[in-house]
């Protein structure tokens, strides 16, 4: 069965680097694009960043661009977020997402609607 594990979450002090992981398994996700999304309390889940089946285009949302990187190891079916320059506001649950409709492609989507597998989340806290 298909499966996204995202670990790598926890408490860090504004201004610092966290790395998110991302283990895929049980699907052809090395494939297609994979993103990461986040939902503070109270708030829609955000798009925060994306890359394609085989990492030659990213995105990035306005918010965390410049400070988040995204990258993937097919080999090891993991993707990453690594997170600098930490801010109180980028607290959140993190979830990882894969396109599995878009088979080797570089076009990378925003909308949530365009990723049909999701990880259960991990918790990200940045203290002040």
């Amino acid at each position: 069965q298909a499966q996204l594990v995202e670990s790598g979450g926890g408490l860090v002090q504004a201004g610092g680097s966290l790395r998110l992981s991302c283990a895929a398994s049980g699907g052809t996700f090395s494939r297609h694009p994979m993103g990461w999304f986040r939902q503070a309390p109270g708030k829609e889940r955000e798009f925060v960043a994306a890359v394609s089946w085989n990492g030659g285009n990213t995105d990035y949302g306005d918010s965390v661009k410049g400070r988040f990187t995204i990258s993937r190891d097919n080999a090891k079916n993991t993707l990453y977020l690594q997170m600098s320059s930490l801010k109180p506001e980028d607290t959140a649950i993190y979830y990882c997402a894969a396109d599995m409709t878009s088979l080797y492609s570089q076009r990378l989507y925003r909308t949530l609607n365009n990723y049909n597998y999701w990880g259960q989340g991990t918790q990200v806290t940045v203290s002040s």
